[in-house]
């Protein structure tokens, strides 16, 4: 399973410089407002040391990772839900997205010129805010005024919960705050999910900072420094994943820097959380695989990632932790210590687990 992330910010935040670190992908990162204006699409191959440990132990022919798509859109300004800038063209390119990332300016460049003539990273994310917040309110308006007409006549009951939602979420938008920020229940989330709407989706905050700065901690996100990320880019092994003898300059210079992991890695680690979501593990001669799926996804579930026969025929699972199964020297002498263990249905799947499904046919 591969998710998706949108990339916005104002412009000349350090976007395009980001993206083109994150993904390894040659974009235009010039300094002049709507560099970006068609969304640039770049797939990332999520690094897992486990997945390696196990693809060697298995003497894997193949090692399959998960991906994340991220997409770099144009700069967001002040009005652009009322079409200033690129206006909805802006908005409407990130409403199938899974995630929100918004990169916030921090660090000092007198080169790089400033939208709003100052540095004010709280200012500029209120603006981002803002304007998102403006884009769904007119979605709901609309809405409403289409179910208003409906509620004169005979309807459907979905229509009046759906009303109920939608006068829920205005209300949290019509005092500034995201939609995410309203109370619903599982039941809401799914009448509304269709929509797309823009503040529903999972935020993750990015601050642009200085280089001197790389360790410092912000209250609500991560602190990169995307110049930086561009130079460590350069010194990754190709999709991020190391062969032998790869990788080696560009942990020496992180070293040199004092910081222990990349901004991509942080980033990941980050999205997974804001997204509630964890991998399991399928490993064998043939092939070591990820697959990410919701936290709280029972066994079934997780078998229906791989073929949605397994989900519908399913009738047990062979499970152990990763960790363990590498202990243990492989699948045969994990066996031979009893340490597979036989899960059935309602089993919640684990960050880590190996798993092996037995479906009916």
């Amino acid at each position: 399973m591969s998710f998706s992330i949108g990339i916005v910010g104002l412009p000349n935040v350090g976007k395009s410089t980001l993206f083109k670190a994150l993904t390894k992908k040659q974009v235009d990162a010039s300094n002049y407002p709507f560099c970006t204006i068609e969304p640039n699409v770049g797939v990332v191959t999520v690094p897992d040391e486990r997945l390696d440990a196990l693809s060697k132990i298995h003497k894997s022919e193949k090692t399959i990772y998960t991906t994340i798509e991220f997409l770099d859109i144009a700069g967001l300004v002040k009005g652009a839900s009322k079409g200033e800038g690129l206006g909805n063209k802006f908005l409407s390119n990130i409403r199938e997205v899974d995630a929100i990332l918004q990169v916030v300016r921090r660090f000092n460049d007198p080169n790089v010129t400033h939208v709003h003539g100052e540095i004010n990273p709280q200012s500029d994310q209120e603006v981002i805010n803002l304007e998102l917040i403006m884009a769904d309110l007119e979605i709901i308006n609309k809405l409403l005024d289409k179910i208003n007409s409906q509620l004169k006549g005979p309807h459907d009951k979905e229509v009046d919960k759906l009303k109920t939602v939608l006068d829920k979420i205005k209300n949290t938008l019509e005092n500034n705050k995201l939609a995410i920020e309203t109370d619903l229940n599982i039941e809401e989330k799914k009448l509304i999910k269709s929509y797309s709407l823009l503040t529903i989706k999972p935020m993750l905050y990015v601050y642009n900072v200085d280089e001197n700065e790389i360790n410092d901690k912000a209250e609500n996100g991560l602190t990169i420094c995307a110049k930086l990320e561009s130079e460590l880019a350069e010194l990754s092994p190709q999709n991020g994943i190391p062969s032998a003898g790869e990788g080696n300059d560009l942990q020496e210079y992180m070293n040199e820097l004092g910081i222990q992991n990349t901004g991509l890695n942080k980033l990941i680690k980050e999205s997974y959380k804001a997204l509630d979501l964890i991998t399991f593990l399928t490993s064998g001669p043939k092939e070591s695989r990820a697959w990410t799926i919701k936290k709280g996804a029972k066994a079934p579930q997780a078998a229906g990632k791989i073929h949605t026969d397994f989900e519908e025929g399913f009738i047990r699972a062979e499970v152990i932790n990763w960790k363990n199964l590498l202990d243990a020297g492989g699948e045969v002498q994990a066996k031979e210590k009893g340490l597979i263990r036989l899960e059935g249905k309602d089993y919640i799947t684990q960050d880590g687990d190996v798993m092996v499904f037995r479906f009916a046919n």
